[in-house]
């Protein structure tokens, strides 16, 4: 039984942290020059937090994925998979924004957006799986700090 698990798994486990590769593609290039020398709050974690942070939390999100597809027999799962995969890209986006197009107002808005579509996808998911729905609450506590430390960056850099 178990076995017949291992390769979906792997598949969501793919996915997920493409979205990140995706994400650092953008991101990578950009710390060293523009980023470095944004004007950051003092609560500004050092670079060097956000890849192990991130590639915990990517983990956290393919299992979660994983337990709400292993319940597909016992549940309508449309939805839940929706909302995962919409957020999923709107976490891709919000580098792209940030760090590719140097946006961080934009990236502001769209990580608003972000934070909405990753609560409705842990209310969808704790109707299925309530432990799938626990493991993305450090994503919802992460991105709620990210969200607080992009509105910072956006205020401490504007042009006067």
């Amino acid at each position: 039984m178990f076995k017949n698990y291992v390769l979906p798994f792997l598949i969501f486990l793919v996915i997920t942290f493409l979205a990140g590769f995706i994400g650092s593609f953008f991101t990578n290039k950009n710390i060293p020059g523009w980023y470095e020398f944004l004007k950051k709050p003092s609560f500004s974690p050092p670079n060097w937090v956000f890849a192990p942070v991130w590639s915990f939390l990517y983990f956290l999100m393919a299992i979660s994925v994983f337990l709400i597809w292993k319940e597909r027999k016992e549940f309508e799962i449309k939805n839940a998979l929706i909302f995962y995969f919409i957020q999923l890209i709107l976490n891709t986006l919000w580098s792209i924004i940030f760090f590719g197009f140097r946006k961080p107002f934009l990236a502001f808005l769209e990580i608003i957006v972000l934070w909405i579509f990753i609560i409705l996808t842990i209310f969808e998911f704790y109707k299925i799986e309530k432990v799938a729905s626990f493991l993305l609450t450090p994503y919802l506590l992460w991105i709620s700090f990210a969200l607080i430390l992009n509105l910072f960056i956006w205020i401490l850099n504007l042009k006067k």
